[in-house]
């Protein structure tokens, strides 16, 4: 919206012309929606306050746990509406890619809003069926994979790129790009979700992974850098580092409030919503690999959870003491802020060697 009024302005006051780099813009908006969260999160906490949205928390869990008893959830309605707002205002709006994001983003957020909305209003511990969920899901993975190979007809959506080295296979095809489209985005969604578990906890890599993403979606939409450093171009993707750094800024926002102790959680409406909108930009700029390298922390989440469930199934043993994994460590004595700050540093560690996949080849 800004970039439209600026262009019509640029040549009363020429400074305008500073909203053409989506470097301002990606920071600008960075900085708008970060404001904008710490602003209006008071008011949207005391909202879902209310709502009598407070948290349930297991009690096979870690004792300590059970303070949190009460605490609202659903605080990632505050990221949702803070990033929308935000890329309405910095992103060129003629970019299909913002207008997929954005549809990936709230539809995966109404999924979370009814999930929440059922175990804690209604008192429903199942909230909505695993099938249903599940299916809508996988629904809109697959509108993605439609609108990407159809309507915006993204290039190079048969190539894979190998981390750390200078091939890049074509192995896909068109059945091979909607699996792979639907295993990321509808695992990306889920393994966000579970690792939101502790105070902060899935905040940071949120922060972290989008960072990373951005970098790649910078590269891939400048046709001069992405031959240089042999990664596929994608005309337009570039307009995706505005829409990280909205969504940077926003969990940096929503961190304010759900940093130990926190006054709000998360919950599905905002989890489910990240990880599937991170999984479709990893789609965008064909960089799934190291998308799963920069998320490691989540896809260790996400396996410690399989794995238990087998080990379980199979032998009647567990090989956690709980599981997703952060409880495990919990439950082995380090305390939740060491849980955090631990597992903080490992996706700074993931991050800095996804990036470095971009040179080293």
């Amino acid at each position: 919206m800004l970039l439209f009024l600026t262009h019509m302005l640029t040549n009363v006051i020429g400074a305008f012309r500073v909203f053409d780099y989506v470097s301002f813009r990606a920071l600008s908006s960075c900085l708008v929606s970060l404001f904008f969260s710490i602003l209006v999160g008071k008011k949207v906490i005391n909202w879902l306050i209310s709502l009598k949205v407070g948290q349930t928390v297991r009690d096979d869990g870690p004792q300590t746990h059970l303070v949190k008893t009460g605490t609202p959830t659903m605080g990632g309605v505050l990221i949702i509406l803070s990033v929308t707002v935000t890329t309405l205002l910095f992103a060129d709006l003629t970019n299909p890619y913002i207008w997929l994001l954005l549809f990936v983003l709230i539809s995966t957020g109404g999924i979370g809003f009814i999930d929440d909305y059922k175990k804690i209003v209604y008192k429903d511990p199942k909230g909505m069926s695993a099938r249903t969920k599940m299916l809508l899901q996988t629904s809109i993975a697959l509108i993605v994979a439609v609108v990407l190979l159809y309507v915006i007809k993204l290039p190079n959506t048969t190539e894979i790129v190998i981390p750390f080295s200078k091939v890049i296979t074509n192995p896909l095809g068109i059945v091979g790009f909607f699996v792979v489209t639907y295993f990321v985005i509808v695992g990306s969604s889920n393994s966000v979700n579970l690792t939101d578990g502790l105070d902060g906890l899935v905040s940071f890599p949120i922060i972290t992974v989008s960072m990373g993403i951005g970098v790649f979606a910078y590269i891939a939409g400048n046709k001069i850098f992405a031959t240089y450093l042999l990664l596929p171009h994608i005309p337009g993707s570039h307009e995706l580092v505005v829409f990280c750094g909205a969504l940077i800024g926003s969990t940096l926002g929503f961190l304010w409030f759900n940093a130990y102790p926190a006054e709000v959680f998360m919950g599905d409406v905002g989890a489910l919503s990240i990880g599937a909108t991170l999984g479709t930009m990893a789609i965008i700029v064909r960089q799934e690999a190291a998308f799963a390298i920069m998320g490691g922390l989540f896809v260790f989440e996400a396996i410690s959870v399989m794995l238990q469930v087998a080990s379980y199934k199979l032998r009647k043993k567990r090989i956690f003491l709980m599981a997703p994994v952060h409880h495990h460590f919990e439950i082995k004595g380090w305390k939740e802020n060491q849980v955090v700050v631990r597992f903080w540093i490992i996706s700074i560690i993931l991050l800095i060697i996804s990036l470095s996949t971009i040179k080293l080849r």
